[in-house]
């Protein structure tokens, strides 16, 4: 017996797909259950699903009795709220790909919106004294945006910071938690009078220092690696019964990294209730790889750990987004620690160069591409490369430059303008292994350096080459015309 019945709503290019991948979920095997619903597919009249509207649906979709839930298209902008109201039913927006719906029912709990973390993100602002306080609150308001929760001041040598005091006044004055990061004890002792919520850093020699000032200190090792200086600090500052954060410090790869995560370990093992503050500046800035890999498995090791507060910093062109790269990592690793789970299926914004699922299959291409009755180009791409088909022919190349002589464009500038970006677009999906969707910028995750907002409710305006080659057909009636004349 079925607990409830589903209504899928498909479009005439997507329908045969669709069911032949609700069919295959319903068989039961040794491996799987079959899903505890039932379903029914409807196909509303048009070709392309994506394309659908409310006031379409509300035309054409007249009868539900006996259905539970309406599952429309993933690309598809409706009002959803609007839809469950007028049908007394709810409606859900599915996954963007046909092929993505078996991990949908199997996983739609995870792709809950991420905002829980336990995992502190002081966000160091390294060239602090040589900027403005205009500037550095700029900066660390963007900081806050992308995710820090502390700002870090962080102090040059031989570089006096003669507007430290301004700088955390100003900070304070917004409301943000700040910390002053120095080798100087005079640095440290003024950002404490100012405000500072924390200081950056103290060992045993210097403890002294958090007597004068009410800053929470971080403690580290009186030299690299010397794991027992570090609990004497400890130790001492246990007995004051004052709050206190302690790093064993994060080396660089070849100087010691493997041996430093050892000390964190044994840290945390010694200490199971210590608050640990981890820096990863030493990977992130000195390693030359891709930061989002290198913070959701620092992030991964601090979940594992119970370290709960970074030190990052973004100075290197290459990391440039590392607050908003630890800010998604520690909210994935979170959750899945809340869910037992593996970090897969909660968000792919780590995930900049390639997609796990990043190729259309050639074979259900090819069905599509028969079906096409118009001379509307549609551009997919398979593992072969890049297609380029509409109802004159179908085209697979890996270079777009190849398509121009086979696609009659000369006179059709907006046209052909179009279709080379598209088709750029796609090659480089083809090339990296990255998913491509016609019409749609390459989702580069948290790598991405402009976040567009986009209303799922109303389809998209059309673009400036849709209107150019709508003014050149209008001037063409109109030449028309005149010759008739």
């Amino acid at each position: 017996m079925y607990k409830e019945v589903i209504l899928f709503l498909t479009g005439k290019l997507a329908e045969k797909q669709l069911t032949k991948i609700l069919k295959n979920m319903s068989i039961p095997s040794p491996c799987k259950k079959p899903p505890e619903w039932n379903y029914r597919v409807r196909q509303l009249g048009l070709s392309v699903a994506a394309l659908m509207t409310g006031d379409l649906i509300l035309r054409r979709l007249k009868d539900v009795k006996g259905i539970n839930k309406v599952i429309l298209p993933g690309r598809v902008r409706v009002d959803i709220d609007k839809l469950s109201n007028s049908y007394g039913i709810p409606f859900q927006r599915g996954p963007e790909e046909l092929r993505d719906i078996p991990e949908f029912f199997g996983r739609s709990e995870k792709k809950k919106k991420l905002t829980n973390y336990n995992i502190r993100i002081f966000a160091e602002i390294v060239d602090a004294p040589n900027m403005t306080i205009d500037q550095i609150i700029k900066k660390a308001l963007n900081y806050k945006k992308e995710g820090a929760n502390v700002i870090d001041l962080g102090c040059l040598p031989d570089t006096e910071f003669k507007h430290l005091e301004k700088s955390v006044n100003a900070l304070k004055k917004l409301k943000l938690k700040v910390s002053v990061d120095s080798a100087n004890i005079n640095e440290l002792l003024r950002g404490g009078k100012a405000g500072a919520d924390y200081i950056l850093s103290l060992n045993e020699k210097n403890l002294d220092i958090a007597d004068k000032i009410k800053s929470i200190p971080v403690l580290i090792p009186s030299k690299p690696g010397d794991l027992e200086s570090l609990y004497r600090a400890i130790e001492l500052f246990k007995k004051k019964k004052k709050p206190f954060l302690a790093d064993s410090i994060l080396d660089p790869i070849n100087y010691g990294f493997t041996d430093s995560i050892n000390r964190y370990r044994t840290l945390r093992k010694k200490y199971p209730d210590l608050e640990i503050l981890m820096g990863t500046g030493n990977v992130t800035e000195l390693t030359d790889a891709d930061t989002s890999g290198m913070n959701a498995l620092l992030i991964g090791m601090a979940s594992e750990l119970n370290i709960n507060n970074v030190l990052v910093v973004q100075v290197s062109d290459h990391a440039l987004k590392v607050v908003k790269e630890t800010d998604l990592a520690r909210k994935i690793m979170y959750q899945s620690k809340k869910d037992n789970s593996l970090p897969v299926g909660y968000d792919s914004g780590l995930i900049s160069l390639h997609e796990k699922k990043p190729f259309d299959k050639e074979n259900e291409i090819k069905e599509t591409s028969k079906m096409i009755k118009d001379a509307n180009f549609r551009i997919q791409v398979s593992n072969k490369g890049v297609h380029l088909y509409n109802r004159d022919g179908h085209y697979i190349e890996q270079d777009p430059f190849a398509f121009f002589p086979k696609i009659k464009l000369e006179e059709d500038g907006g046209h052909a303008f179009y279709i080379g970006v598209e088709t750029a677009r796609a090659q480089t999906a083809w090339e990296l292994g990255k998913k491509y969707v016609q019409d749609e910028e390459l989702d580069w995750g948290c790598a991405s350096r402009i976040q567009k907002f986009v209303d799922l409710t109303k389809l998209k305006e059309p673009g400036s080459t849709m209107n150019a080659r709508q003014k050149m057909k209008h001037n063409l009636r109109k030449r028309k015309k005149k010759v008739n004349f």
